[in-house]
């Protein structure tokens, strides 16, 4: 990976398992510096990974060859605006923040940049993040080659031709841990109903739900339809709880589900 001066503006879970990757990836600590208002958000990423940090964006920003733009959608032009009287020409700007269209961040930052948006999940603070990635096609393929070495050191990338797609990242990937939250939390609640105690019903859920992901993952070659089947022989039990499941339409819940969630993105565009 090409070495740049990288400073993440903000120091939340999400810029922190970020750090961690490239730490973790040999990428030099000298190189990264975080920036929070509060000592004790700095100072952990200093023990830990050994990093620069301040609360100082602008000579942060200034400094970095790659700005990462870190923080929550509602604080985001207020953080960007002091940073206008900065030449961001020569700059890669990275931005992981939901709900804001490239256009906002040239008026936030009062020029036209090179920027790439990425949507990522939670699992990046274990290395096993999905980062959705969305750039203009003009931005310089070096910038783009940096941005997608940058995720991969916290998991898997998925880029999309039109910043729409984004939306739809939101819907498969960056909520969508929460939905297999949800089933496996119904899982345990009815695990425990039954007689387990919450350790045991936790164990039995959430050992199930890794291995069937690593089966889905060791077996490129099967389609996820297949899988199920394998594992459902007709009359028995597994075939019963399938059909119970179909019953209540789960494939619908679902489709409505992404769907709302692609809604909502798309209503957060205007927000901003």
């Amino acid at each position: 990976m090409e070495q740049r001066r990288i400073a993440f503006i903000g120091a939340g879970n999400m810029a922190r398992s970020i750090i961690a990757g490239l730490v973790a990836s040999d990428y030099p600590a000298a190189l990264i510096t975080a920036t929070a208002p509060s000592e004790t958000r700095r100072k952990p990423l200093e023990n830990e990974y050994g990093i620069n940090t301040t609360d100082d964006n602008l000579t942060a920003a200034n400094d970095a060859d790659v700005i990462v733009l870190a923080v929550k959608p509602q604080m985001m032009e207020e953080v960007c605006k002091p940073l206008q009287i900065l030449d961001l020409s020569s700059k890669l700007v990275i931005t992981i923040a939901a709900g804001i269209v490239s256009s906002r961040y040239n008026e936030y930052l009062g020029q036209p940049l090179h920027l790439v948006r990425v949507m990522p999940n939670t699992p990046s603070l274990l290395g096993l993040g999905m980062s959705g990635m969305y750039s203009a096609p003009s931005l310089p393929t070096q910038d783009k080659d940096f941005a997608d070495a940058l995720m991969k050191a916290v998991g898997k990338v998925c880029w999309v031709e039109a910043e729409s797609g984004i939306n739809n990242i939101i819907a498969a990937a960056g909520s969508s841990p929460a939905y297999f939250f949800l089933f496996m939390e119904a899982m345990e609640k009815e695990a425990i109903a039954q007689g387990f105690d919450a350790h045991t019903a936790r164990e039995l859920v959430q050992q199930s739900a890794l291995g069937a992901a690593e089966m889905v993952k060791a077996n490129a070659e099967l389609s996820l339809a297949t899988l199920r089947e394998q594992v459902t022989s007709k009359g028995g039990t597994t075939a019963e709880a399938i059909r119970t499941f179909n019953e209540h339409q789960l494939s619908d819940t679902v489709s409505s589900a992404m769907k709302a969630a692609v809604s909502r993105a798309e209503e957060m565009e205007k927000l901003f």
